[in-house]
Protein backbone atom coordinates (compact mmCIF):
# COMPACT_ATOMS: atom_id res chain seq x y z
CA UNK A 1 0.00 0.00 0.00
CA UNK A 2 2.78 1.94 0.71
CA UNK A 3 3.89 1.89 -3.29
CA UNK A 4 0.50 3.43 -4.38
CA UNK A 5 0.98 6.50 -2.45
CA UNK A 6 4.04 7.40 -3.80
CA UNK A 7 3.34 6.18 -7.42
CA UNK A 8 0.57 9.15 -7.66
CA UNK A 9 3.02 12.34 -7.08
CA UNK A 10 5.03 14.06 -9.41
CA UNK A 11 8.47 15.44 -8.58
CA UNK A 12 9.02 19.41 -8.37
CA UNK A 13 9.22 21.04 -11.95
CA UNK A 14 12.19 22.47 -12.25
CA UNK A 15 11.32 24.55 -15.62
CA UNK A 16 10.47 27.72 -15.12
CA UNK A 17 6.87 29.53 -17.00
CA UNK A 18 8.33 32.24 -19.31
CA UNK A 19 4.95 32.67 -20.59
CA UNK A 20 3.67 34.78 -18.14
CA UNK A 21 6.73 36.86 -18.34
CA UNK A 22 6.23 37.45 -21.74
CA UNK A 23 2.79 38.57 -21.32
CA UNK A 24 3.88 41.10 -18.78
CA UNK A 25 6.59 42.46 -20.92
CA UNK A 26 4.27 42.78 -24.32
CA UNK A 27 1.44 44.89 -22.63
CA UNK A 28 4.06 47.14 -21.01
CA UNK A 29 5.24 47.69 -24.50
CA UNK A 30 2.17 48.15 -25.43
CA UNK A 31 1.37 50.95 -22.89
CA UNK A 32 4.76 52.62 -23.20
CA UNK A 33 4.23 52.72 -27.18
CA UNK A 34 0.67 54.33 -26.34
CA UNK A 35 1.95 56.58 -24.28
CA UNK A 36 5.26 57.90 -26.23
CA UNK A 37 3.81 60.11 -28.72
CA UNK A 38 1.23 61.95 -25.67
CA UNK A 39 4.62 62.49 -23.55
CA UNK A 40 6.45 64.10 -26.33
CA UNK A 41 3.69 66.82 -27.61
CA UNK A 42 4.24 70.07 -27.11
CA UNK A 43 6.06 72.93 -29.28
CA UNK A 44 9.62 72.72 -29.27
CA UNK A 45 11.05 75.91 -27.82
CA UNK A 46 14.13 77.31 -27.36
CA UNK A 47 14.50 80.64 -24.84
CA UNK A 48 16.45 83.74 -25.72
CA UNK A 49 19.61 83.65 -25.45
CA UNK A 50 20.78 79.99 -25.13
CA UNK A 51 23.98 78.19 -25.69
CA UNK A 52 23.16 75.75 -28.65
CA UNK A 53 24.36 74.50 -31.62
CA UNK A 54 23.30 76.40 -35.19
CA UNK A 55 20.85 74.85 -37.69
CA UNK A 56 21.13 74.77 -41.53
CA UNK A 57 19.35 77.65 -43.14
CA UNK A 58 16.86 76.67 -45.03
CA UNK A 59 15.27 79.40 -47.20
CA UNK A 60 11.82 77.41 -48.02
CA UNK A 61 11.30 77.64 -43.98
CA UNK A 62 8.45 80.02 -43.48
CA UNK A 63 9.45 82.82 -40.56
CA UNK A 64 6.64 84.57 -38.49
CA UNK A 65 7.51 87.76 -37.05
CA UNK A 66 6.57 89.60 -34.12
CA UNK A 67 7.88 93.21 -33.44
CA UNK A 68 8.19 94.98 -30.62
CA UNK A 69 4.67 96.76 -31.09
CA UNK A 70 2.84 93.56 -31.35
CA UNK A 71 2.70 93.57 -34.97
CA UNK A 72 2.72 90.33 -36.99
CA UNK A 73 4.63 89.65 -40.27
CA UNK A 74 4.79 86.97 -42.27
CA UNK A 75 8.83 87.24 -44.13
CA UNK A 76 8.75 91.07 -44.61
CA UNK A 77 4.54 91.61 -45.31
CA UNK A 78 2.71 92.62 -42.35
CA UNK A 79 -0.62 90.64 -41.53
CA UNK A 80 -3.47 91.38 -39.46
CA UNK A 81 -3.83 88.61 -36.38
CA UNK A 82 -7.61 87.69 -37.96
CA UNK A 83 -5.92 86.79 -41.27
CA UNK A 84 -2.56 84.40 -39.87
CA UNK A 85 -4.38 81.04 -40.12
CA UNK A 86 -5.78 81.90 -43.42
CA UNK A 87 -2.67 82.63 -44.51
CA UNK A 88 -0.28 80.27 -43.27
CA UNK A 89 -2.69 77.86 -44.77
CA UNK A 90 -3.03 78.73 -48.28
CA UNK A 91 1.05 78.69 -48.09
CA UNK A 92 1.21 74.97 -47.04
CA UNK A 93 -1.59 73.81 -48.73
CA UNK A 94 0.72 71.63 -51.39
CA UNK A 95 3.51 71.28 -49.34
CA UNK A 96 3.83 67.50 -47.03
CA UNK A 97 6.23 69.12 -44.42
CA UNK A 98 4.61 72.09 -42.68
CA UNK A 99 7.06 73.29 -40.41
CA UNK A 100 7.96 77.13 -39.44
CA UNK A 101 10.03 79.60 -37.40
CA UNK A 102 8.65 82.01 -35.08
CA UNK A 103 10.53 85.29 -34.39
CA UNK A 104 9.49 87.46 -31.63
CA UNK A 105 11.20 90.43 -29.95
CA UNK A 106 11.73 89.77 -26.62
CA UNK A 107 9.61 92.61 -24.85
CA UNK A 108 6.63 90.99 -26.53
CA UNK A 109 3.93 89.99 -23.84
CA UNK A 110 4.17 86.13 -23.65
CA UNK A 111 0.31 86.19 -24.19
CA UNK A 112 0.74 87.46 -27.42
CA UNK A 113 3.44 84.83 -28.89
CA UNK A 114 1.40 82.21 -27.46
CA UNK A 115 -1.50 83.76 -29.43
CA UNK A 116 0.34 83.82 -32.63
CA UNK A 117 1.59 80.19 -31.73
CA UNK A 118 -2.17 78.70 -31.71
CA UNK A 119 -2.94 80.60 -34.55
CA UNK A 120 0.16 78.70 -36.56
CA UNK A 121 -0.77 75.21 -34.64
CA UNK A 122 -4.23 76.27 -35.76
CA UNK A 123 -3.06 76.86 -39.53
CA UNK A 124 -1.74 72.96 -39.68
CA UNK A 125 2.11 73.94 -38.84
CA UNK A 126 3.17 70.60 -37.56
CA UNK A 127 6.57 71.66 -36.54
CA UNK A 128 7.24 74.87 -34.92
CA UNK A 129 10.62 76.30 -33.70
CA UNK A 130 11.79 79.67 -31.90
CA UNK A 131 14.73 81.54 -32.92
CA UNK A 132 17.02 82.94 -30.91
CA UNK A 133 19.92 84.76 -30.69
CA UNK A 134 23.24 83.12 -29.69
CA UNK A 135 24.68 84.10 -25.98
CA UNK A 136 27.34 86.16 -26.23
CA UNK A 137 30.31 84.62 -24.63
CA UNK A 138 32.16 85.93 -21.85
Amino acid sequence: MAMSSSSGRKGAMADINVTPLVDVMLVLLIIFMVAAPMIQQGVDVNLPKVVATEMPVNTDLLIVSINRQGAVFIGKTQIPMEQLSEKIEAIYRDKAEKEAFLRADKDVPYGAVVNVMSHMKRAGIEKLGMVTEPMEKL
